[in-house]
């Protein structure tokens, strides 16, 4: 069965994006499907952005970050005459199978273009966060990590050298995992995280028994929707507790978005834009595939469950984190 497939990335950009695009124009064509790129997301959609992609058109973009159809976030989207224009343009291409590449608002979006219109949707997990249920990595995940980890470690030497402490936010306004797996491979020795609440004393008690053994730096990895509203409110509260330290911010910001996806990503980008277009030839709809590992099975997990159950954080990975840091 041959289909006329659309691929847009919506949201916020992520490494591997462009693994995924290339995947699943290439894919599909072999197939002798159509593919059609939209451009900036569902604005594009809205405002008929629209080009039929060609094996040529998504050539040497494996390695790029970013996303060559460009992204954004829809306001007018968010409405029904929004999403009915989108339709109407759908229909115009004669495309009838959408592959949204995003984070959960995207999938909110896609879920409702499928409920009111009833075209063939398919959600892609690309978002740095990997806040995601149903699948164990997002796309862009691990290159954030990477890319954290690099900061974390050249951080340390500037905080080794002039006995500081140092607070590291870098992103993750629902969900610890960027910071937890930064955490833990760059050796640092505390964590904040939206999913627990840190007893600010005792992070100051331990960093203190640290210094009392000769320990002349300390590193703090604080996710930035942590409950105590970020690294500015992790430092100001320390400070009120051992006005003594030496305590400086570094906010990592968006550089954890760019930059050449992790071979991890590319490869996760890889197999999810492929098997997304086999979901389209098998008549799946209104699902995300999730990678559960690169020699397992996908997983197809319905896009109201991406949203209503919650990834969680395992307890030993908090715990790991800190009986390293001891």
């Amino acid at each position: 069965m041959t289909k006329n497939i659309g691929v847009l990335t919506s949201g916020g950009d992520s490494s591997g994006m462009n693994a995924t695009i290339r995947a699943v124009v290439r894919t599909g064509i072999y197939h002798g499907c159509k593919v059609f790129g939209i451009h900036k997301g569902f604005d594009g959609l809205i405002s008929n952005n629209i080009t039929e992609m060609t094996v040529g058109s998504v050539g040497g973009i494996i390695c790029q970050g970013g996303t060559i159809l460009q992204t954004a976030r829809s306001k007018r989207f968010m409405e029904y005459e929004g999403r009915k224009e989108a339709f109407e343009n759908l229909k115009k291409h004669e495309i009838d199978s959408l592959i949204v590449i995003g984070g959960d608002g995207s999938f909110h979006g896609l879920h409702e273009l499928i409920r009111e219109f009833g075209i063939q949707g398919i959600g892609l997990p690309g978002t740095i966060d990997n806040d995601l249920y149903g699948t164990e990595f997002t796309i862009g995940f691990d290159t954030a990590v990477n890319t954290a980890l690099e900061a974390i470690n050249k951080i340390r030497d500037t905080a080794s050298s002039h006995s500081r402490i140092f607070i590291v936010e870098v992103m993750g306004r629902h969900a610890g995992y960027i910071a937890i797996y930064s955490a833990i491979a760059s050796g640092a020795e505390e964590v904040f995280i939206p999913e627990t609440n840190e007893d600010i004393q005792a992070v100051c008690d331990r960093i203190q028994k640290g210094q009392d053994r000769g320990k002349l730096s300390s590193i703090i990895v604080v996710a930035e929707g942590d409950e105590m509203g970020g690294a500015f409110a992790v430092r100001d509260r320390m400070i009120k507790i051992n006005g003594h330290w030496d305590i400086r911010v570094s906010i990592l910001g968006h550089i954890q978005r760019g930059g050449a996806p992790s071979a991890i990503d590319s490869l996760i980008g890889s197999r999810l834009g492929y098997e997304s277009v086999l979901a389209v030839l098998n008549n799946k709809t209104d699902i995300m595939v999730g990678y559960m590992g690169l020699d397992n099975d996908v997983s197809n997990v319905p896009l109201k469950e991406t949203w209503e159950k919650r990834k969680i954080i395992r307890d030993d990975w908090k715990k790991m984190a800190s009986v390293l840091a001891i």
